[in-house]
């Protein structure tokens, strides 16, 4: 007869009786085939309910530790290839998680957004509003390109600040622009030679790796990237930010931008991947018009992101794809599901809607505006000025300086992590060994503790003129 004791660890007494048994069975003390006591009789030698052994054995005839033969009772299965285990285990797994990156009290170069910018209070109310009175729409499954509703205001977002007149069921929605890579990549074919600017994104050639592509690079001139770099590599899509180029900051001319859908058009199946990531924030003069814009053979995809706008955390992303392309998008790639919930995207639609994106936009581009101006203003009046040049456009969320040193940027960087500050050079953003631009400097003003300036430069100053 098997006797256990229970605790009163508040664990129920059938599932201490499964796991008693359930043990026994795979530590081999039960043995194939052996027959278990029956409820009645189990239940009397343990001062139990015979409901609570029914229950207890059922579970185990649920998982195939046991069965029952009709009128006479249940039996221990044979569980072949099970390995004896103690009954106490501690529980510990060889997992190599990656590697978080340091943390510096200054960091200039970092791409987070000021959480004390974003509009929490008129987000959590919006939201409020959506699950007071969306409950029906909330639950449903969002289509594949994501909810009317958001795709609508995206689209009179685009017509209003960006003169971009885009029908809403181009907008394909999808949880930031890394999802949406994999997504045109599936569309347009991997067998095609994706070009990427250099320097770049270094992501981007981890992303397109990952899906085997034959990744390419083109080098740039002052006016970005030029379309013999284009025909140089054999690129069939040319993956390329003409607004403001990551990490150099160019704004591409329109003369260049001509050029570029020149190169496009002079083939099928090559397109343009136009990744507009933070066009709102344009210090002087309207936004420059997109590429997509000025597009009148569909060889532009466009690519946005509220993660600059907003918040990376938000996780929404959206790309226009060419209308050829959108119906070959719904042909083949609409049993994919929206990767953004419902809550987000009907907040959001909300916010654009009623005018908040807008005013969010106009706030957080006065407070670049005065980090921009204030940092600069302190290089020019500090020690630093004379061995120091400064590279801006008046675009986006950057801008570079050159430093003037014999140290290489390896070790200037090495140095100025120990002194708790972090910098990244343009150098590290080459894809390619022949490096030429040397001892520039990526200054991100997106997330800088304006207090903090005098002591970064200060530091700087003092390892680049000891």
């Amino acid at each position: 007869m098997l006797t256990y004791i229970f605790d009163k660890s508040g664990i129920p007494i059938y599932e201490q009786i499964y796991k008693y048994i359930k043990s026994d069975i795979i530590s081999g003390i039960l043995k194939p085939d052996e027959k278990l006591p029956s409820k009645r009789s189990f239940a009397n030698n343990n001062g139990i309910s015979t409901i609570t052994i029914q229950n207890a054995y059922d579970q185990l005839v649920s998982e195939g530790y046991i069965y029952t033969i009709p009128k006479k009772g249940y039996y221990v299965a044979n569980i072949d290839g099970m390995i004896s285990i103690p009954k106490e285990s501690t529980l510990s797994l060889d997992i190599k998680m990656p590697k978080v990156s340091d943390k510096y009290p200054i960091d200039l170069s970092g791409n987070k957004v000021n959480p004390d910018m974003f509009p929490f209070s008129v987000w959590t109310r919006l939201l409020r509003e959506t699950i007071s009175s969306r409950s029906q729409e909330l639950m449903e499954v969002p289509p594949t390109g994501g909810i009317l509703e958001l795709r609508r205001a995206i689209s009179d977002h685009l017509k209003s600040f960006r003169g971009m007149l885009i029908d809403p069921n181009q907008i394909i929605i999808g949880a930031g622009t890394e999802y949406l890579y994999g997504l045109l990549i599936q569309l347009l074919g991997n067998q095609k030679i994706y070009c990427i600017e250099n320097p770049g994104y270094k992501k981007l050639v981890q992303i397109y790796g990952r899906y085997n592509i034959h990744c390419t690079y083109a080098e740039m001139d002052d006016n970005g990237i030029t379309v013999e770099g284009l025909r140089k590599c054999g690129a069939d899509i040319a993956h390329i930010s003409p607004t403001h180029h990551f990490p150099t900051g160019i704004t591409m001319p329109a003369s260049r931008r001509y050029e570029i859908l020149a190169w496009a058009n002079e083939e099928n199946g090559r397109y343009i991947i136009e990744d507009d990531y933070d066009s709102e924030f344009r210090t002087n003069g309207r936004p420059i018009p997109t590429m997509q814009s000025i597009d009148a053979c569909e060889k532009v995809i466009y690519m946005n992101t509220f993660s600059k706008s907003l918040t990376p955390t938000i996780r929404i992303s959206y790309m226009i794809l060419p209308v050829h392309l959108v119906n070959r998008f719904y042909e083949q790639l609409s049993f994919y599901s929206c990767t953004v919930s419902n809550f987000e995207q009907y907040t959001l639609a909300a916010f654009i809607n009623n005018g908040y994106f807008e005013k969010h936009i106009n706030r957080m581009r006065l407070y670049y505006i005065r980090q921009r101006k204030q940092i600069i203003n302190y290089i020019e009046e500090s020690n630093l000025n004379d061995y120091c040049g400064i590279i801006e456009n008046e675009s986006g969320l950057h801008f570079l300086i050159k430093l003037d040193t014999e140290l290489s940027d390896t070790e200037v960087i090495k140095r100025l992590n120990k002194k708790g500050i972090q910098i990244r050079a343009l150098s590290q953003y080459f894809l390619t060994d022949n490096i030429e631009k040397e001892h520039y400097f990526i200054i991100n003003y997106s997330n800088i503790d304006i207090n903090k300036i005098p002591e970064a430069f200060e530091n700087i100053y003092l390892i680049i003129h000891p």
